[in-house]
């Protein structure tokens, strides 16, 4: 093995590791608040799973800027400009905070109308309705912590980052247990028990934030810097961040459109598509680690100008992301049986489809894998972010949603039938992806000499 090689696993081991960590804290939260719930009865189960589709889009909203952020941060620390960085994470949340406002006034003012997005079913809506009224408190705390967190991830801080993630992520799993049961003398909550255990987390993870911020050797969030106007920061920040958040959110509305077309075809496809969801999230967090940590080391890699060795370091992300999407799809298959015994109060028909929707999950991880290692690494680190856009526009929306409406609604196939549909968009994607990246149209290097004074 080269130096160069020992370098880069060495610094694969210190950045993804940890984020790989963090991402199944992540999932295991989402697992904890579907399958408590569905120890209660599967209406619940049901139900969270509707309403966690706002929470998703939320997500996604943060995940698309903060993304943005992280395309200009990795590269201008690569560079050494903690300054820049700061005016860039100030750019962030003035966005974060701006479009978070919009949505908790949604989930605050309208929540039944948001749960008709997803299912007409009236005691779905009824149970999601106190579910968001809660979660809508920790939505304004993640708009602040999450943009903090990734710019400790992209300035060298990630196990310190993680560790704060982690933390507050196993928080919010056991508060998930003591107040959707009740136990110890607390009220018997349900799925309000699970929205108020995520705010409480939210709220502990944005005071960790807030009194790392108080060090003055790191990068800090500065209250001028929100408010600054940065001309060419800015600009630079939207040219990187609107394509990426465009793609994101057309994926998001994608995703809550499958959950819109799977909630349609009665409560067993709902009930066994929120845990096939949940089983495929939990193991895809090492694939999401790949990503986001191949976009932080390309990053810093691509500002200092070694724009060789970022072409090196990407081929390799690329051969892991095989192996890895490979092995969690084994994986899956290995867990079905333990998965089909743990989901015992879903009901016959809803078990049968769990059943086989783990089976395709299987073949789905490689694919996905592969993908997340494109779009949000090798592509997002240096820039290339409008390809994902076009790519999912056309994929999404129209191909696989098209098909996925005539195989529901006009063909009436069997509803795993349709779910095999809908989950082929990795797959049809893929050609084009592999094509994009030999072009080496990411290989580039974005930052500019004291931007904004």
């Amino acid at each position: 093995m080269t130096a160069e090689s020992r370098r880069f696993y060495k610094g694969l081991v210190a950045v993804v590791l940890p984020m790989a960590v963090q991402n199944l804290f992540s999932s295991l939260v989402s697992a904890s608040d579907t399958l408590m719930l569905g120890l209660l009865n599967q209406a619940s189960l049901s139900a969270i799973s509707l309403a966690t589709q706002v929470s998703f889009i939320h997500h996604i909203w943060l995940f698309g800027l903060t993304a943005g952020m992280a395309v200009l941060a990795a590269q201008y620390h690569g560079r050494g400009d903690a300054r820049a960085v700061e005016k860039v994470l100030g750019i962030a949340l003035r966005y974060t905070l701006a479009g978070t406002a919009l949505i908790c006034a949604a989930a605050l003012a309208c929540p039944r109308l948001l749960m008709r997005i997803f299912t007409d079913d009236p005691q779905l809506i009824e149970l999601g309705v106190p579910y968001l009224r809660v979660v809508a408190v920790a939505y304004a705390f993640a708009a602040v912590s999450q943009p903090y967190l990734t710019a400790m991830k992209t300035t060298g801080r990630v196990r310190r980052s993680s560790l704060y993630a982690t933390s507050t992520l196993a928080l919010n799993i056991a508060l998930n247990a003591l107040l959707i049961f009740g136990l110890f003398g607390l009220p018997r909550m349900g799925i309000a028990g699970a929205a108020l255990a995520t705010a409480v987390s939210r709220a502990v993870e944005l005071a960790l934030c807030l009194l790392e911020n108080r060090r003055k050797d790191v990068v800090r969030i500065r209250p001028g810097d929100i408010c600054g106007r940065y001309p060419v920061l800015r600009r630079d920040f939207w040219r990187y961040t609107t394509p990426l958040l465009a793609n994101m959110m057309i994926w998001a509305f994608a995703m809550s459109t499958y959950s819109a077309i799977l909630g349609h075809l009665g409560s067993d496809a709902v009930a066994a598509h929120s845990i096939g969801n949940i089983v495929k999230n939990v193991i895809d967090c090492v694939g999401g680690g790949v990503g986001i940590g191949s976009s932080i080391i390309l990053g810093h890699t691509l500002g200092r100008g070694e724009l060789d060795r970022a072409r090196r370091d990407a081929t390799r992300f690329v051969r892991l992301s095989v192996l890895l999407g490979a092995g969690a799809g084994l994986v899956i298959l290995a867990c079905t049986p333990l998965v089909l015994r743990a989901a015992g109060t879903l009901s016959v028909q809803a078990r049968h489809y769990l059943k086989y929707m783990l089976y395709m999950c299987s073949y789905y991880m490689i694919g996905r894998t592969v993908n997340t290692t494109f779009y949000n690494g090798i592509f997002t680190a240096g820039g290339d972010t409008r390809f994902g856009f076009w790519s999912d526009l056309i994929n999404l929306w129209c191909v696989i949603i098209p098909a996925g409406f005539i195989a529901a609604y006009v063909l009436r196939l069997p509803v795993l039938a349709v779910y095999f549909i809908l989950y082929l968009d990795e797959f049809t994607k893929m050609p084009v992806v592999v094509a994009h990246y030999r072009k080496r149209a990411w290989l580039r290097n974005l930052t500019r000499d004291n931007p904004d004074g």
